[in-house]
C-alpha cells in the first residue's frame, strides 16, 4: 500500500499496519514522518523500541532476533531498521523478503530508507516491504509547488503570507528545505500570529537557497529563462565546478536531440524515452513540452556551443564561461512559456 505524505497523519489515528517503509529525497520530511509513526506506536502502546542500524557488517539474523524478542511482560515493540545507503544487498534483500512474510503480532517495523532510484523500487525486497506494509514517499516540493508548502507551514503556526512574501521566501530557500523550516520557524518567534507583511518576511529571511545542477537542468527543460539565469548566479557562488554543470546541460541536449532525431524518422516518442532511459515523471513531462520548440537545427548548435565552453574550461579558448553557460540556456529557452510559479 502506498499513502502520500499528507495523508499519513489520518492514517495514524487508526490501528498501526504491521510495517512502514519510508523513503525519499528529503531528509527532513523523512525524519518528520518517522517521529509521527514512532509516536503514534507509542500512543497505540508499543512501549519497547528497538533500533537497527543495517552498515557495515550488519548481520541480519538480528532483524529477525529483534522481531521476535518482545519483552516478558508482553509489550508490544517497534522495530526501528534504517537502511542508510538504501542497499542491502543480496543477503539483506533476502532476509527483507523473508520478514515481511512473517510478520509478527505484537509488532510494528519501521524501515526507513534514502532516495531510491528506479531500478531499486523494483526489486524484489523493496516489492516485497511495500505490499506487506505501508510505503510512504516522502520528497522535497517541486519548486513550483514550495510556495505552498511554506504557506502550509507557516498555517501550523497561525501564520500567513500573501504571495509576494511566499514567493520571496522560495527563492531564499530553494533546495534547503531544513533551512526553509527554520526560518518559517523563526518567523513564529519574531511575530504573532496573524497576516505576515512582505516587508516583515524580507527582513527576517536569510537567503539560505542550495542551488544544485539539477535544478538548473531542469529549469532549461522548462524554458524559465530567469530561473536558469539565477541558478548559474548561485552555483558560481557556491563555487561549483564548471566541468558539473557542462556535462549536466551537455547530457541533456544530445538526449534531446535524440529524441528529436528519432521524432524526425517517425519513430514513438514513448519507445525513444525508455530507450534514453528517461522514467521521471517530471522531466519526461518537461521533455515533452521542450521538443515541440526545438528543431534539430537549435539543437546541433547547442551541442556547438558546449564543445566551446568545453575548450573554455581547458584553457584552449578565450572567454568567460558562466556567461557562456547563461547564453547555451538561453539558447535553448528561447520561445518557451514557463510554468506559473
Amino acid at each position: 500500500m502506498n499513502l502520500r505524505p499528507e495523508q499519513l497523519a489520518a492514517h495514524l489515528d487508526k490501528p498501526l499496519a504491521p510495517l512502514y517503509v519510508l523513503h525519499g529525497n528529503e531528509p527532513l520530511l523523512v525524519l518528520e514522518a518517522g517521529d509521527a509513526i514512532r509516536a503514534a506506536a507509542r500512543k497505540q502502546g508499543y512501549a519497547e523500541r528497538e533500533v537497527l542500524v543495517a552498515g557495515q557488517g550488519f548481520k541480519w539474523t538480528e532483524l529477525q532476533s529483534a522481531a521476535g524478542n518482545l519483552s516478558l511482560f508482553g509489550a508490544s515493540k517497534l522495530v526501528d531498521l534504517r537502511i542508510p545507503n538504501g542497499k542491502p544487498g543480496r543477503d539483506g534483500g533476502e532476509a527483507l523478503q523473508r520478514y515481511a512474510k512473517t510478520l509478527d503480532d505484537g509488532v510494528v517495523t519501521l524501515v526507513t530508507l534514502p532516495e531510491l532510484d528506479w531500478a531499486t523500487r523494483k526489486a524484489a525486497w523493496f516489492v516485497a516491504l511495500a505490499e506487506a506494509g505501508v510505503a510512504v514517499e516522502t520528497n522535497a516540493p517541486e519548486r513550483d509547488r514550495l510556495p505552498d508548502w511554506i504557506a502550509q507551514r507557516l498555517a501550523r503556526q497561525q501564520q500567513k503570507a500573501g504571495p509576494e512574501a511566499l514567493t520571496f521566501i522560495a527563492d531564499h530557500v530553494e533546495g534547503n528545505l531544513l533551512a526553509a523550516h527554520q526560518e518559517i520557524l523563526k518567523l513564529g518567534l519574531l511575530h504573532p500570529p496573524g497576516e505576515l507583511s512582505f516587508d516583515a518576511v524580507r527582513e527576517a529571511i536569510l537567503n539560505v537557497a542550495r542551488y544544485n545542477v539539477d535544478a538548473l537542468r531542469q529549469a532549461m527543460l522548462e524554458g524559465d529563462a530567469t530561473r536558469c539565469a539565477r541558478l548559474l548566479e548561485g552555483l558560481k557562488g557556491e563555487g561549483e565546478a564548471p566541468p558539473l554543470i557542462l556535462w549536466a546541460l551537455a547530457n541533456e541536449i544530445r538526449t534531446l536531440a535524440n529524441l528529436r532525431q528519432g521524432l524526425d524518422d517517425g519513430q514513438p516518442l514513448q519507445g525513444l524515452m525508455k530507450a534514453e532511459r528517461i522514467f521521471d515523471d517530471r522531466r519526461r513531462q518537461a521533455i515533452q513540452r521542450a521538443l515541440p520548440r526545438l528543431d534539430g537545427a537549435p539543437l546541433r548548435t547547442a551541442i556547438l556551443h558546449a564543445a566551446k565552453i568545453d575548450r573554455m574550461i581547458k584553457g584552449l579558448a578565450g572567454g568567460d564561461v558562466w556567461d557562456e553557460f547563461l547564453q547555451l540556456c538561453l539558447r535553448l529557452t528561447r520561445g518557451a512559456t514557463p510554468a506559473r510559479r
